[in-house]
């Protein structure tokens, strides 16, 4: 049995025990991880999904929870009348996972962390710390400041220079012209 699954915008075809090395997901060595994107599952009966198969999800061991790939260099060059040119280098970090399981149904319930990126997964994080923080202070029977300005001494520094802004400048002096004769 085989299943193509999606992450970090790439697509994996994969089998139980493959070794994968996928963009950088949330989670250390030793996790078990999720993957849900799963777009078809092979095997006695082929499940394509439109786009994803419903139910169907990827369990993986995290080996390692950051790589790096080789470097890649790029090297670009101004010709002719330019003397310019940019080297730069880059490393993309990378998770190693074990592939342990397909499931062709009951994701849902299986109870294993989903694999999401890195910038979900802060995304997510601030979204929740954020949600959280009015609620504590309601509990803790803190009001919050009614429609207070987010950044009050910029809006004080915007309405002093305003006034300055909308007087007149001064006009320059006409040029002189000389006319031949």
């Amino acid at each position: 049995m085989f299943a193509v699954l999606k992450t970090g915008g790439k697509q994996y075809r994969v089998q139980a025990g493959d070794v994968l090395r996928v963009e950088l997901i949330a989670a250390d060595s030793g996790d078990k991880v999720q993957f849900n994107e799963v777009l078809m599952i092979g095997g006695d009966k082929p499940v394509v999904g439109s786009p994803l198969v419903r139910g169907a999800a990827v369990q993986a061991e995290v080996i390692e929870g950051l790589i790096k790939a080789d470097k890649v260099i790029t090297y670009h060059k101004r010709r002719r009348k330019h003397s310019s040119q940019r080297t730069r280098g880059h490393r993309q970090k990378l998770t190693l996972v074990r592939i342990t399981d397909i499931l062709a149904s009951g994701a849902e319930t299986s109870g294993v962390k989903a694999a999401v990126g890195t910038h979900a997964a802060r995304v997510a994080a601030h979204s929740t710390a954020k949600a959280a923080a009015p609620a504590a202070k309601s509990a803790a029977g803190e009001a919050a400041p009614a429609a207070a300005p987010a950044k009050p001494a910029r809006a004080a520094k915007a309405a002093a220079a305003a006034p300055a802004a909308t007087a007149e400048k001064p006009k320059r002096a006409p040029r002189k012209t000389e006319s031949k004769e």
